[in-house]
């Protein structure tokens, strides 16, 4: 039940992504791959690497997943603006 509420939370954060300017490499395909692999990430290694034997999970279980979601958007987002400037300034 873990794995489920780590995932639906990237999936929540990740719906947020359409009010920035999508500069995400990938595109909105990849920012949502990219938010849930961050979020089962950071939920099955904080706070404590494994998944919690707890059903149902408590609310600590739906906070996990947030710093590592958010440091993913963040990398795709500063990753996918680093091309675009190189591509705008064209071959050197």
């Amino acid at each position: 039940m873990s794995v489920f509420v780590w995932t639906m939370m990237g999936i929540a954060i990740w719906h947020g992504c359409v009010l920035v300017p999508d500069r995400f490499y990938g595109g909105l395909i990849g920012a949502f791959a990219a938010a849930v692999t961050g979020a089962v990430a950071s939920g099955y290694l904080l706070p404590v690497p494994g998944i919690p034997p707890h059903n149902p999970p408590g609310f600590a279980a739906a906070l996990w997943p947030l710093p590592g979601c958010l440091l993913a958007l963040l990398a795709l987002y500063v990753y996918g603006t680093f091309k675009e400037r190189g591509r705008e300034a064209g071959p050197t």
